[in-house]
């Protein structure tokens, strides 16, 4: 990278290297400056180890939480809030694109405020307010009330998911990240299996005044508003600052993800990395692949409702909606295992494991109604395809270097997440019931392109490799900060040029992982 590129980076001859600015640098610049030697990878382990075991639960829980609180929307509609509120279908399916419309609107002030503030100091204060909001469901008594309350879901919410891939991108490698990823995103279906059990047993409440669609939405907005608090206090901003690691294990800490090259952060925003990020032909493949994979994703709340017009009872319609939870565990975590372990295999795995879900499709939609056996086996098939957005998140986070660019990438696909389930609910209208033939190949469509956008990216991603090998190698720059040593003296110590909080567009040693 030539020294015009960035801002604050002048040339200084008395060490004939590069001075740069502190806040052009990569908040871990300051830890790892003067560094030498590569960590013994037993050490690295051990610090691995004790990251996952203060983090990875935490992470795991919340994703957990918030997956089951996005979809209380589904049980709710079983444990009869569509009579409570008067709801129609159409009013039901605007409750589903209302918070994904909301998650979209602050989508990107979300990431500005990750970029900006401590990450999890932030992500507790959203989950609080939205424990709140949840809470609040239980109060509303009309479509309008519901219609607010699900508004600030979606506020809060649009911070969990990118707070998460800044968090794993800080504290693991990028092998590493793929099977973090997976690991909380997998609770997705924990969440399915465990909201039908509350629900199972809000069924057997019987309280004058409040119904079991109520006590659901207390019991669920308590159990956010306790991990809201924990959050608060022992979820980490950085592992610069991480309470449980002491000051030498901070340090190997970084050192550990050198190897990403993404560095861990930088609190201010850059200009230049921010239109970087919106020309990047790839930021627009992921954010296409996105759109049309959760598309789809309206089944979420519809799975209740297409069980239960099978003719099943509420009672086994809610212990049968837990059955893609175990589906979506057991597919996510083979994959995401697969694909870590296949080199280069990341859009190979996403795109075969769309297969099934395809299957799936074709037998919902052409065995005999009488079949219900054959057509909940034809829906479960259908969440086996989650894996294909889990990988594809996770790669998104391997192959983006520079912190706002990073936070830009994840907003703009985040955003179109928001906008393919903002757009799903729409096509579940009542002419099409019972057989939803409509929406079930508008889905159809929606997995046959997914798998060839994530193949497309891997071709010009594979191109872009092999030319920056060709490339002849640049002239070896060091660079430098000033540093304060304990007696108040001001030096200029050498930077590894990992932590520059360089793009991986300006980074010729960057290589995209496949």
């Amino acid at each position: 990278m030539s020294s015009e590129s960035t801002s604050g980076i002048a040339k200084d001859e008395k060490h004939n290297g590069i001075s740069v600015s502190t806040k052009e640098v990569d908040t871990a610049a300051q830890l790892a400056a003067g560094l030498s030697g590569t960590l013994d990878p037993a050490e690295a382990l051990r610090i691995r180890k004790k990251i996952d075991k203060h983090i990875l639960p935490l992470m795991c829980m919340l994703y957990w939480v918030q997956f089951m609180d996005k979809t209380t929307l589904g049980n709710a509609a079983v444990l009869g809030i569509e009579t409570a509120t008067n709801l129609t279908v159409n009013q039901y399916n605007w409750l589903g694109t209302i918070f994904y419309l909301s998650y979209l609107l602050f989508e990107y002030p979300q990431n500005l405020a990750l970029q900006r503030l401590p990450v999890g100091k932030w992500m507790s204060a959203n989950i609080f307010v939205w424990a709140i909001a949840l809470s609040c469901h239980a109060a509303c008594k009309n479509f309008t009330g519901l219609f607010i309350v699900r508004f600030i879901l979606g506020m809060c919410e649009g911070s969990i998911t990118a707070g998460f891939l800044i968090v794993s991108a800080m504290f693991y490698t990028r092998k590493e990240q793929t099977l973090r990823v997976g690991y909380w995103f997998l609770m997705n279906g924990t969440a399915q299996i465990i909201s039908g059990l509350i629900a199972y047993g809000a069924l057997h409440i019987q309280t004058s005044g409040f119904e079991p669609w109520q006590w659901f939405m207390i019991i669920t907005g308590t159990i956010t508003l306790i991990l809201a608090i924990s959050y608060w206090f022992l979820f980490p901003d950085s592992p610069t600052t991480a309470w449980f690691l002491t000051p030498d294990e901070r340090v190997k800490a970084v050192q550990r993800i050198k190897e990403n090259q993404t560095g861990v952060e930088n609190k201010h925003f850059k200009k230049e990395q921010f239109m970087e990020a919106i020309r990047d032909p790839k930021t627009w493949l992921f954010a296409a692949f996105s759109v049309f994979d959760n598309v789809p994703n309206s089944l979420t709340n519809q799975q209740s409702l297409l069980v239960a017009s099978l003719g099943f009872t509420y009672f086994q319609t809610t212990l049968l909606t837990m059955i893609p939870g175990v589906v979506e565990i057991l597919t996510i975590y083979s994959g995401v295992r697969l694909a870590a372990h296949l080199k280069n295999g990341r859009a190979y795995v996403g795109a075969v494991y769309f297969v099934p879900a395809l299957v799936g499709i074709a037998i919902v939609n052409l065995l005999p109604w009488s079949d219900t056996a054959g057509l909940l086996v034809g829906q479960f098939m259908t969440g086996v395809c989650t894996t294909g957005f889990v990988l594809g998140l996770s790669w998104l986070g391997n192959v983006t270097a520079g912190h706002t660019k990073r936070v830009v990438t994840n907003a703009i696909m985040l955003s179109a997440y928001c906008i393919g389930n903002a757009v799903g609910p729409l096509m579940w209208k009542a002419q099409y019931k019972p057989r939803n033939h409509v929406p079930w190949a508008v889905i159809a469509v929606c997995y046959c392109v997914c798998p060839m956008i994530l193949l497309v990216i891997r071709v010009l991603l594979n191109r872009e490799n092999r030319r920056r090998d060709s490339e002849a190698s640049n002239e070896v720059e060091e660079y430098y900060i000033e540093k304060v040593t304990e007696d108040g003296k001001r030096i200029e110590v050498k930077v590894d040029k990992e932590f520059m909080d360089l793009t991986d567009r300006q980074n010729r040693d960057f290589r995209y992982v496949l």
